[in-house]
């Protein structure tokens, strides 16, 4: 009953606190927002080259690449003169039956795409020609052995049929990273409000007055947990929710495991908050906390996979909680259950609960 108690009273200050909810609830949906309109942009590379003595077939077949503009010099002098006042991403001049390509390179994308434009329009130029030899070997042949019809080649087209698993043609770079910046949203705002806030409680005196009463120190605990926690299940609920109606993120699981995944994480970030909030004397150091508890935490959660890491990081990487934030990924593109994320989860939030409650208990 008495945790009861603590919690909401904690419930009703975060709510009093304007600042909080709006840093809770409304910037996690700003930048996730936010986001979307970057990701979601035309990501279409367009690139120039200029070309030198090259054949025309060769520069039809290039310029007829989408993205891709075909400009034609009559000396390289004048297309590096280009190049270099960034008019071109490339000069290609053909000599001594070989193809000189300079790169400006200021866009690494670019100067892959002209690599991979130019051997597909070789590629294509020398089909083209065996084509035309076949075709005229069998009109030779066709007149030696007397026969008066036309030899013709068979160019009948290859359909491709597209299927995707997850998503469609349409999927973007957002839409594989949106999982797991939900689970950091509320691992990182559920850390740094509730690690803030008890810090806050206890160099106010709050806390002090709490442990001369009769309350045991574990129920203090709990209570503050139980409070942030609603606050965290009411967040992970609201990201969810708006990511998947408002954004279009793909769920192909079940919604539900994915809130589930987000409240752990929350939970995780809470007990994490309240333990290194013992560390800190002010605001400032519990701030120091972030780039040496979350930041590392980034790099694990997903954005790089963990299985092409060396095995000692993969073995820290199963430790830290926002590894578990790629659940929600697994379950967004296959439908994955939520039992090994929800173990692991547990695991973490119950070694750390142990660790606060005894530095509670030394208080």
């Amino acid at each position: 009953m008495k945790t009861l108690v603590i919690a909401k009273k904690v419930v009703i200050e975060l709510i009093r606190d304007k600042r909080t909810v709006l840093l809770m609830f409304v910037a996690p949906l700003l930048i996730l927002c936010l986001l979307n309109l970057m990701f979601s942009a035309s990501t279409k590379t367009k690139v120039t080259i200029g070309t030198v003595d090259v054949n025309n077939q060769i520069n039809r077949k290039m310029d007829q690449v989408d993205g891709i503009t075909v400009k034609k010099y009559e000396s390289e002098k004048h297309a590096k003169k280009d190049l270099d006042a960034n008019s071109l991403d490339g000069v290609i001049s053909y000599k001594s039956k070989q193809y000189d390509v300079t790169y400006a390179n200021l866009d690494v994308s670019k100067t892959v795409m002209t690599k991979k434009v130019l051997e597909s329009a070789l590629m294509k130029d020398n089909v083209s020609k065996l084509q035309s030899m076949v075709v005229k070997q069998g009109q030779v042949i066709a007149k030696l052995t007397g026969q008066q019809e036309s030899v013709k080649m068979n160019k009948s087209k290859i359909s491709i049929k597209n299927h995707y698993n997850y998503g469609n043609s349409k999927t973007n770079f957002f839409d594989k990273m949106a999982p797991i910046l939900i689970g950091f949203f509320v691992f990182f705002f559920v850390f740094l409000i509730s690690g803030m806030a008890l810090l806050k409680e206890r160099i106010s005196g709050t806390l002090e007055r709490l442990l001369a009463t009769p309350v045991k120190r574990s129920e203090i605990v709990y209570g503050y947990m139980l409070g942030y926690g609603l606050m965290a299940l009411a967040q992970a609920s609201l990201i969810t929710v708006v990511g998947i109606k408002l954004l279009d993120i793909e769920i192909i699981g079940s919604i539900f495991s994915v809130i589930i995944i987000a409240v752990l994480l929350g939970f995780v970030a809470l007990a994490f908050g309240i333990l290194l909030s013992t560390f800190a004397s002010s605001e400032f150091q519990m701030m120091q906390f972030i780039p040496l508890v979350v930041v590392p935490q980034i790099f694990f959660s997903g954005i790089i996979p963990l299985d092409s890491m060396a095995d000692w990081a993969q073995r820290i990487g199963k430790v830290l909680p926002l590894t578990y934030a790629g659940g929600v990924k697994c379950i967004n593109p296959s439908g994955k259950t939520i039992n090994y994320t929800f173990t692991a989860d547990a695991k973490t939030g119950k070694i750390i609960d142990s660790h606060i409650i005894n530095l509670e208990m030394g208080f």
